[in-house]
């Protein structure tokens, strides 16, 4: 039966999957959710002895029915492939009482790059299959590794183009360059003079700008977005918990049916979410801990009920979770609404237009499954030191949120259930932070100095993404202020 997707803002929206994918997001403003989050369709002893593209093809038939066996395998075989550095494509580490799942062993090494390298080929099918002739554009904001992660797997993609707008002074150094120096005739790169918030804002308005649609439609064009707001993003997340389960049970870390923990480093909400699709689908997670930095504006919604984002922005050491509008969590509102479009609708529109909304305390009680948690900058570097001094695991900056995270848990709760964390980035993208937590003397070395001091202590091979750009020409150099924005894409598109 084909499972269709709806509008979190006006549930009579009925679209396929390919469709939901190809429009990234519903002509109201709303994202694309599934009429209903399917159930595995096998049991979990037969997802334990399964390679990660098997897996990946069970849960994705399941979401995206309007594919062919043909063409989703298609689009699996070349997504995980030997881009990634490990045949597990996504191995777990066990160090001390966690598990990390380590997520960035891809060719931009971040987690993103499990979603991403895939998107390219969903988003291509789904253009055929829906007969669209317009070239396709990709507009979509980044924290740091959403943008290298889509330029990496749009480059030069036929019939599509891509323009990443990033903060100025939002990323690290190796974030920054890994993006201003990606080839392929069909990239662009913005430097925005502003935060993330600025650059989602602008994007989101540009997909909502009907004036504009007309003119890119005029010159056969059409966006559609990489960020997690597209549900193809979404759903191949869902996979590598599933996974992570499924390798728990083959290396008989726990029995068939024992629940585990899932913590989540997140800013925009949507590899938690993700998370929590798994659990809806049958998975035995208990809690869904979700880790915060100092912009907590998640972890304060999860202890009160209201969202707000006016507040200090804070640029941390963990960049890409610097984000104080998280876009992905209006899918989690619309299902503990009652899936109820004008209630959530009601909430967006009270975000917009004063940055803020409260929930019912009905809507409250529906949020059990989730634990709100953040660690402080001390916090995170105390982690990264202490893991390392004793156990020699070098984790990343967002890793160690929510290892800290995790750690304060157990000790407020005594929950010693067994735990997969999300390692969401190499430690060598946060190599200056990372260093110069296990110890301070490292911060007189410059940037790619370091790489080679962090290749000796963590015993790790240093990943082809940091080789790239160590002598790469600097590509793209375009800035803007966000009020900006549009006319730079219509530049850029030469509309």
């Amino acid at each position: 039966m084909n499972l269709l997707y709806k509008s979190t803002r006006n549930s009579d929206t009925r679209v396929t999957a390919s469709q939901a994918i190809l429009k990234g997001l519903a002509e109201d403003g709303g994202l694309f959710v599934p009429v209903r989050i399917p159930k595995l369709p096998v049991t979990l002893r037969e997802l334990r002895d399964m390679s990660y593209q098997e897996t990946a093809y069970t849960i994705m038939k399941e979401f995206f029915t309007d594919f062919t066996e043909e063409e989703l395998k298609n689009c699996i075989a070349k997504a995980y492939d030997s881009k990634f550095d490990t045949e597990e494509i996504a191995p777990l580490a066990k160090v001390g009482h966690a598990y990390f799942l380590e997520l960035y062993h891809g060719a931009t090494i971040a987690f993103k790059d499990m979603a991403l390298s895939i998107l390219p080929h969903l988003l291509t099918t789904s253009a055929k299959k829906n007969d669209v002739k317009n070239e396709i554009v990709i507009l979509t904001a980044t924290s740091g590794d959403t943008g290298k992660a889509a330029l990496a797997g749009f480059a030069d993609v036929e019939g599509t183009r891509i323009i990443v707008f990033y903060p100025k002074d939002g990323v690290s150094k190796v974030q920054e360059l890994q993006m201003v120096t990606q080839k392929g005739e069909n990239t662009s790169v913005v430097a925005i003079h502003g935060n993330f918030d600025n650059a989602q804002s602008g994007v989101k308005a540009m997909f909502e700008d009907k004036e504009l649609e007309k003119e890119l439609a005029d010159a056969g064009y059409q966006f559609s977005s990489a960020n997690s707001i597209n549900i193809g993003r979404l759903v191949p997340q869902v996979v590598y918990y599933v996974y992570a389960y499924a390798k728990l049970l083959q290396n008989e870390e726990i029995a068939e049916g024992e629940e585990i923990n899932v913590v989540v480093p997140t800013g925009n909400f949507g590899n938690i979410l993700a998370a929590y699709y798994a659990k809806c689908m049958g998975l035995p997670i208990a809690k869904l801990i979700c880790a915060s930095n100092e912009n907590k504006v998640l972890y304060d919604f999860f202890q009160t009920g209201t969202y707000d984002k006016n507040r200090v922005f804070v640029l941390t050491s963990s960049p890409s979770m610097d984000i104080l509008i998280s876009s992905n969590l209006e899918r989690l509102i619309y299902l503990i609404a009652g899936e109820d479009s004008e209630k959530n609708a009601e909430l967006m529109k009270n975000l917009k237009e004063t940055g803020a909304y409260e929930i019912s305390e009905d809507m409250k009680a529906k949020l059990g499954d989730f634990v709100g948690g953040y660690a402080t900058e001390e916090r995170v570097k105390q982690e990264i030191h202490d893991t390392y001094t004793a156990t020699d695991y070098v984790m990343d900056t967002h890793t160690a949120v929510a290892a800290a995270v995790h750690s304060d848990y157990v000790k407020e709760t005594g929950d010693d259930r067994k735990a997969v964390i999300a390692s969401t980035a190499s430690p060598y993208k946060f190599g200056r932070s990372v260093l110069t937590a296990i110890d301070e003397e490292y911060d007189k070395m410059d940037e790619f100095a370091l790489i080679d001091v962090l290749h000796q202590i963590s015993k790790r091979e240093i990943p082809n993404a940091i080789e790239e750009i160590r002598n790469a020409k600097i590509l793209h150099t375009t800035e803007c202020d966000i009020n900006e924005m549009k006319n730079t894409v219509k530049t850029i598109l030469k509309i």
